[in-house]
């Protein structure tokens, strides 16, 4: 196997590390921040249910990562693929170091798009320009992957608005008891947003694997080996367990004081966002979702208590994360390709 394959290949698994870090410790912020479970045992449960989406959530997904570049798959793909990796990576570590709930998912599709038009030129990447004025309906390529990273966050804010709006007119007449079976309940709605937070953010990585694979010929068909998708799925479990404390402390107790509701309304409302995107073959970011259903939540419990200022500071990263990688990434490819020819 070539070196760069190895290398790719190490990229790719370190990135899916620092995804569990980035995105999926988003998932366990408002769980513990709620005191619904201690901080050892919300990592772990998440961890183990990131482990399970990302070994048995398809890949629906990951194909429409590699529907991303117009040409051929061949072994001048994978210098792309290597580059955007790269960039990923730095801007994960970067954002993590200060905080800052940032999205993997846009930061390795800005590298993607960067370092392709790079290499290949504006024509290299698929816009899905053509299927939209075809049919309005048929999403394909770029314009599939910025709808539903467009809508999944703003759903996740009128989603978590609403959430909360409902859960407190059902329970205006609920006494404090109430919050035992809350915390109860969240442990499931919990579990199972973490599933599905694995099952869509293992799959970006695992398409990215597959195509450096198939590019090289290590590989006959565009399909996921179960030996990566194993091993995605263990990195990412542990950097869920390793490194989300950061992340963790800006969306639990930055944004407002959260209470076990405050938590079931927001991992409902993000989940189901993230399922029906994960079913739809849509790759989503998971913490981006979460942090705006929280805003959301917040928002509808008491406009004047939520800290609207770590709001500013999440969407302006959830902006220029695309643009920053793009330009990170080409800026990289650019260099490396003169060093390596």
């Amino acid at each position: 196997m070539p070196e760069i394959v190895i290398a790719s290949l190490i990229l790719a698994f370190f990135f899916t590390f620092t995804n569990g870090f980035q995105d999926a410790s988003s998932v366990a912020a408002s769980f513990i921040a709620s005191r619904s479970a201690t901080p050892a045992q919300g990592i772990l449960m998440v961890g183990i249910m990131d482990f399970l989406g990302a070994l048995l959530g398809g890949s629906a997904v990951a194909f429409t990562i590699s529907s991303i570049f117009t040409v051929p798959l061949n072994a001048a793909m994978v210098c792309v693929l290597f580059t955007a990796l790269l960039a990923a990576i730095f801007w994960n570590l970067l954002t993590w170091w200060f905080g800052i709930p940032s999205s993997s998912t846009h930061a390795l599709i800005g590298g993607m798009v960067g370092a392709g038009i790079a290499a290949f030129g504006v024509s290299g990447i698929n816009w899905g320009l053509a299927e939209l004025i075809t049919s309005p309906v048929h999403l394909a390529g770029m314009t599939k992957i910025c709808f539903f990273l467009i809508v999944s966050v703003l759903l996740g804010l009128i989603c978590g608005f609403a959430m909360k709006k409902t859960t407190r007119f059902l329970l205006a007449n609920a006494t404090r008891k109430i919050n035992r079976k809350i915390i109860r309940i969240n442990w499931i709605t919990t579990a199972i947003m973490a599933f599905t937070n694995g099952a869509n953010d293992a799959q970006k990585q695992l398409g990215v694997i597959a195509m450096v694979l198939f590019s090289t010929g290590e590989i006959a068909t565009l399909e996921i080996p179960v030996w990566t998708r194993i091993v995605c799925a263990a990195l990412l479990a542990l950097g869920t367990f390793g490194g989300g404390w950061r992340i963790m402390k800006t969306l639990g107790n930055r944004i407002f004081n959260i209470k076990p509701i405050h938590s079931f309304d927001s991992q409902v409302s993000s989940g189901g966002v993230i399922l029906v995107s994960t079913l739809l073959g849509a790759p989503v970011s998971s913490s981006h979702v979460i942090t705006t259903s929280i805003l959301g939540v917040g928002a509808a419990q008491n406009l004047r208590k939520v800290q609207w200022s770590v709001g500013t500071d999440i969407i302006f990263a959830m902006i220029i994360t695309i643009p920053v990688t793009m330009l990170l990434a080409a800026g990289m490819y650019i260099c490396l390709t003169g060093i390596w020819y």
